[in-house]
């Protein structure tokens, strides 16, 4: 059953309807989930990891709080977070906060964990990049609707 649903899901979510409706409705509803069970549950990681980041506003300075699908590396010291904004034409905000501000915080699974950010480039990219479509393959329709190339962190525990 599981698997049906995972394969409905990943269709409905390269539609342009949903890259309209998600960006408005999945963070809120994260937020609001997080924030009542005390940072144990994000409904998104029901169907893939997540995590809530704490960038710095690159022009406000303020502290900003952003739900994300996340792929965990190996050894739980890093991961990779693609800034896909659903597929829409613009680079989210959270992209431009890390490039002004690298140092942030993301809530892994309950514990908060200080990372350090860094843009991927090149044959990094590229191995990143095949590692997210295997992970979740809408990020391909979500490329092939911008042009803009999605930005490809990768975090680092400090």
């Amino acid at each position: 059953m599981r698997g049906s649903v995972f394969a409905v899901v990943q269709r409905v979510s390269t539609t342009r309807a949903f890259a309209r409706a998600a960006p408005h409705v999945i963070p809120a509803l994260d937020r609001a989930v997080h924030r009542l069970t005390r940072g144990k549950v994000l409904v998104s990681a029901l169907l893939l990891p997540g995590v809530i980041l704490t960038s710095t506003g690159a022009r406000s300075g303020l502290p900003r709080r952003t739900p994300l699908a996340c792929l965990p590396e190996a050894g739980g010291r890093s991961w990779l977070l693609a800034g896909s904004n659903f597929g829409r034409t613009g680079h989210p905000a959270w992209t431009h906060n890390l490039l002004a501000r690298p140092d942030a915080e993301i809530n892994w699974r309950g514990e908060d964990v200080p990372v350090t950010a860094r843009l991927l480039a090149g044959e990094e990219r590229t191995a990143a990049w095949a590692a997210l479509l295997a992970f979740w393959p809408p990020y391909a329709a979500y490329q092939a609707r911008v042009n803009r190339e999605i930005r490809i962190f990768r975090v680092v525990r400090r």
